[in-house]
């Protein structure tokens, strides 16, 4: 995960995207002091304050600041990762989940609160282009990069 950039991958409709949500950002401040707001309904700036102090093979050598995101904790099946900005709290878990007979079955979820208006109307208008465009995008990078990294 940690060398997967969707802001620069195949898929046009991702580069553009992250392009147009990108510069906004820049001119408006947006993505000024990453992890330092509270959480959208709570006092706290990060999940990682709700973690036990050790969590298991924790993820913090993982370096995702080319996505924006700072990693949570990794597991042997786990992974999750949080991104704060002004307009938006997320986070992203990867999860192998057991399918019987040893097989296993790659899942992913990005949960976001948006933050106050300009979060919401980000969201809202974003979301066609995210469910059927980012997200599909990102799932066959993580595939062919799992895939290259296993031959």
């Amino acid at each position: 995960m940690a060398s997967l950039d969707p802001a620069s991958g195949e898929s046009t409709a991702t580069r553009l995207l992250f392009r147009a949500r990108h510069r906004p950002g820049r001119w408006l401040g947006w993505d000024d002091h990453p992890g330092q707001l509270p959480i959208p309904g709570d006092s706290e700036t990060t999940l990682s304050a709700r973690l036990p102090e050790d969590p298991p093979n924790t993820a913090a050598d993982a370096d995702l600041s080319s996505a924006s995101f700072t990693p949570l904790y990794r597991t042997d099946a786990e992974w999750a990762a949080e991104l704060s900005s002004r307009t938006v709290h997320a986070v992203m878990h990867l999860a192998w989940i057991g399918q019987g007979e040893g097989r296993y079955r790659g899942q992913l979820g990005v949960y976001v609160r948006p933050r106050g208006r300009a979060g919401a109307a980000c969201m809202a208008l974003i979301a066609p282009l995210r469910h059927h465009a980012v997200c599909p995008a990102l799932i066959r990078q993580i595939g062919q990069t799992w895939n290259t990294r296993a031959k």
